[in-house]
């Protein structure tokens, strides 16, 4: 066995984001409605914000590359969830919106994401789960 003296796994952030990513994608899982992944999910929140957003601009919002969110916003369409519309100012650009089957999923979902987001943050107090979002947030 060759390991660096001192060096524990166990105490690797990458490691320790990991399994904690893994343990909310499993309570995600576990919540969400019509098979929506966490990255569908995402990307309908900021539609829902925008209304009206080019496929490029939605990656960016949803800090996606361009070939995720090209599978993303394609899933999206293919479940009817979403509806896309010629860009007035510019006619080679798609701008997507929500379809109404889109809107009632997101506003069922947006229950279903907070609760996501309690039971991920359960084992944590209040002071701490300030404290942990507001250190997630430096990081990213």
């Amino acid at each position: 066995m060759v390991t660096r003296e001192g060096y524990r796994l166990e105490d690797q952030v990458g490691y320790l984001m990991r399994l904690a990513s893994q343990r909310h994608a499993a309570i995600f899982q576990a919540h969400t409605l019509e098979g929506l992944t966490a990255m569908q999910f995402a990307a309908l929140v900021r539609i829902g914000e925008q209304g009206k957003v080019s496929q490029n601009r939605l990656g960016r919002l949803a800090a996606m590359d361009v070939a995720t969110i090209k599978g993303v916003a394609d899933r999206l369409r293919q479940k009817a969830l979403t509806e896309t519309v010629p860009d007035p100012e510019d006619k080679r650009r798609m701008l997507i919106s929500l379809s109404p089957q889109g809107a009632a999923l997101l506003e069922r979902m947006t229950e279903v994401g907070r609760l996501v987001t309690e039971e991920t943050l359960a084992p944590l107090n209040a002071q701490e789960r300030a404290d942990f979002l507001t250190l997630l947030r430096r990081l990213t």
